[in-house]
Protein backbone atom coordinates (compact mmCIF):
# COMPACT_ATOMS: atom_id res chain seq x y z
CA UNK A 1 0.00 0.00 0.00
CA UNK A 2 1.27 3.45 -1.11
CA UNK A 3 1.73 5.30 2.04
CA UNK A 4 2.33 8.95 0.14
CA UNK A 5 1.50 11.41 -2.32
CA UNK A 6 3.45 10.75 -5.81
CA UNK A 7 6.21 13.43 -6.97
CA UNK A 8 4.16 13.39 -10.35
CA UNK A 9 0.95 14.55 -8.67
CA UNK A 10 2.10 18.04 -8.38
CA UNK A 11 3.48 18.54 -11.53
CA UNK A 12 1.94 20.17 -14.26
CA UNK A 13 2.97 22.07 -17.58
CA UNK A 14 1.49 26.14 -18.10
CA UNK A 15 0.41 26.62 -21.48
CA UNK A 16 -0.32 29.99 -22.51
CA UNK A 17 -3.63 30.82 -23.70
CA UNK A 18 -4.76 33.50 -26.19
CA UNK A 19 -7.95 36.07 -24.57
CA UNK A 20 -8.04 37.49 -27.76
CA UNK A 21 -10.34 36.10 -30.91
CA UNK A 22 -9.30 38.87 -32.89
CA UNK A 23 -5.13 37.13 -33.39
CA UNK A 24 -4.44 39.19 -37.27
CA UNK A 25 -5.63 43.09 -36.69
CA UNK A 26 -4.11 43.43 -32.98
CA UNK A 27 -0.83 42.95 -31.79
CA UNK A 28 -0.79 40.39 -28.76
CA UNK A 29 0.91 41.60 -25.74
CA UNK A 30 1.49 39.39 -22.46
CA UNK A 31 -1.74 41.03 -20.90
CA UNK A 32 -3.64 38.56 -24.26
CA UNK A 33 -2.68 35.94 -22.90
CA UNK A 34 -3.62 33.64 -19.18
CA UNK A 35 -2.11 30.29 -18.29
CA UNK A 36 -3.69 27.16 -17.67
CA UNK A 37 -2.14 23.79 -16.04
CA UNK A 38 -2.26 20.88 -17.74
CA UNK A 39 -2.19 18.42 -14.95
CA UNK A 40 -1.83 14.40 -14.87
CA UNK A 41 -5.38 13.42 -15.36
CA UNK A 42 -4.76 10.40 -12.69
CA UNK A 43 -4.36 13.73 -10.13
CA UNK A 44 -7.22 14.87 -11.75
CA UNK A 45 -9.25 11.95 -11.00
CA UNK A 46 -8.20 11.33 -7.48
CA UNK A 47 -8.70 14.98 -6.67
CA UNK A 48 -12.32 14.85 -8.30
CA UNK A 49 -12.78 11.28 -6.29
CA UNK A 50 -11.47 12.94 -3.07
CA UNK A 51 -13.50 16.05 -3.20
CA UNK A 52 -16.82 13.75 -4.22
CA UNK A 53 -16.15 11.98 -0.59
CA UNK A 54 -14.71 14.82 1.83
CA UNK A 55 -16.10 17.82 0.39
CA UNK A 56 -19.00 17.85 2.70
CA UNK A 57 -16.15 18.21 5.74
CA UNK A 58 -13.57 20.78 3.99
CA UNK A 59 -14.07 24.11 3.95
CA UNK A 60 -12.49 28.09 3.33
CA UNK A 61 -12.34 31.05 5.61
CA UNK A 62 -15.68 33.06 5.22
CA UNK A 63 -13.22 36.01 4.19
CA UNK A 64 -11.89 34.45 1.50
CA UNK A 65 -13.44 35.51 -1.56
CA UNK A 66 -11.31 34.27 -4.67
CA UNK A 67 -11.48 31.15 -6.13
CA UNK A 68 -14.42 30.29 -4.37
CA UNK A 69 -17.99 29.04 -6.44
CA UNK A 70 -20.36 31.95 -6.40
CA UNK A 71 -17.96 34.48 -4.79
CA UNK A 72 -16.10 36.95 -6.34
CA UNK A 73 -14.97 41.01 -6.42
CA UNK A 74 -18.39 42.31 -5.80
CA UNK A 75 -18.65 40.56 -2.57
CA UNK A 76 -15.62 41.62 -0.79
CA UNK A 77 -16.70 45.15 -1.69
CA UNK A 78 -19.63 44.41 -0.25
CA UNK A 79 -18.16 43.53 3.10
CA UNK A 80 -15.30 46.46 2.94
CA UNK A 81 -18.83 48.61 2.65
CA UNK A 82 -20.65 47.00 5.59
CA UNK A 83 -17.55 47.18 7.96
CA UNK A 84 -17.28 50.79 7.23
CA UNK A 85 -20.91 51.71 7.51
CA UNK A 86 -20.54 49.70 11.26
CA UNK A 87 -17.65 51.65 12.07
CA UNK A 88 -19.05 54.98 10.77
CA UNK A 89 -22.42 54.27 12.83
CA UNK A 90 -20.36 53.96 15.99
CA UNK A 91 -18.46 57.41 15.37
CA UNK A 92 -15.12 56.36 14.03
CA UNK A 93 -12.96 57.64 11.58
CA UNK A 94 -12.02 55.43 8.43
CA UNK A 95 -9.10 55.59 6.48
CA UNK A 96 -9.04 53.00 3.54
CA UNK A 97 -5.96 52.50 1.00
CA UNK A 98 -6.09 50.20 -1.91
CA UNK A 99 -3.54 49.06 -3.94
CA UNK A 100 -3.67 48.05 -7.66
CA UNK A 101 -0.88 45.74 -8.00
CA UNK A 102 -2.55 44.49 -11.73
CA UNK A 103 0.57 46.49 -13.65
CA UNK A 104 2.77 44.99 -11.21
CA UNK A 105 3.37 42.03 -13.80
CA UNK A 106 4.32 45.21 -16.35
CA UNK A 107 7.82 44.93 -14.12
CA UNK A 108 8.65 41.52 -14.76
CA UNK A 109 10.74 39.82 -17.55
CA UNK A 110 7.55 37.53 -18.81
CA UNK A 111 9.75 35.42 -20.87
CA UNK A 112 11.45 34.08 -17.40
CA UNK A 113 8.91 33.94 -15.77
CA UNK A 114 6.40 31.63 -17.76
CA UNK A 115 9.98 29.48 -18.02
CA UNK A 116 10.36 29.11 -14.30
CA UNK A 117 6.66 28.43 -14.42
CA UNK A 118 6.77 25.33 -16.54
CA UNK A 119 10.10 24.00 -14.95
CA UNK A 120 7.91 23.64 -11.48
Amino acid sequence: MVRHVPVWFNHSYIVPLSKSKDYVSKPLTCENFRGIAISPVNAKVFVYCFLQKFGDYLYTDSKQFGFKKGMGCSHAINIVRCVIEQLTKGGNTVNLCAIDLSKAFDKVNHHALLIRLMKR
